[in-house]
Order: structure tokens, then sequence, then C-alpha cells
């Protein structure tokens, strides 16, 4: 009748649980069960928030570049392109807004890569490296 409640305890004793009870990890289990749900939705990695058992990823680093690449940098460019045409129609010249890629935090790594293939390049010049 008094299964999982604490005894009553004299002189200045006091309760302090141990552990989380079965219904305290069935809500942790299915608040994570919704962030992840609400994190795919938007096409953000579940690694990135921190959510236990979520590592489909080989690193952290790789989970963030797949979040820019691919979702960030489509939002990006669909909101670029939308705001382009509403401003062309607003003026008489044709604009054409487009994300500056050299300064994505996220895409560091990559650009790094580029960088370091495009330098021991041989066959190319100098010129035609810059």
């Amino acid at each position: 009748m008094r299964a999982g409640r604490p005894l009553l305890l004299e002189g200045g004793l006091d309760w302090k649980s141990m552990g989380l009870s079965p219904k305290d990890m069935d809500f942790v289990e299915a608040r994570n069960g919704a962030v992840r749900d609400i994190a795919l939705a938007f096409g953000v990695p579940p690694m990135l928030l921190g959510i236990p058992g979520d590592n489909t990823y080989a690193n952290y680093q790789e989970a963030n570049h797949a979040f820019y690449r691919l979702t960030v940098l489509p939002m990006l460019t669909r909101t670029a392109a939308s705001l382009s045409a509403w401003l062309s129609g607003r003026y008489e010249d044709r604009l054409r807004l487009e994300p500056d890629l050299c300064k994505v935090a996220g895409l560091a790594a990559e650009r790094d890569q580029l960088w370091t293939r495009l330098g021991s390049a041989a066959f190319v010049t100098d010129e035609e490296k810059r």
C-alpha cells in the first residue's frame, strides 16, 4: 500500500533519492523522443542537441558539417532567392542575393581541405589558383 513512498524519518534525517523512478525515466525518454522528432523535422542532427543514444555520425564535427550542408545552406539559398525576387519586383534593377560561403564557420574544415588540394596541384598556375 505504501510502495514507492519514502519512510517517515526522525531525528533530523531526510530522504534523498538515489536514482530516477520508472515514472521519471519514462518522462525523460518521452522528452528526448519529442526533442528528437522536432530536431529531425527541422533537419538538425540530434547529436548536436546532446541527446543520448543519437550518435549516428562518427563525430560532432561531421554532424555539424552535415547540418550546415543539408539544412542551413539550402534554407539560406531559398530565402535569398525569395528575397531577391521580391526586391527585384520593387526596383527596376534585377537583384540577386547570394550567401558568402567563406564566412560560414561550419564549413571551415571543408574550405581548408579545398585550399590544401588546390595548393598541392602542380598543373595549375598561381594566377589560376587565385
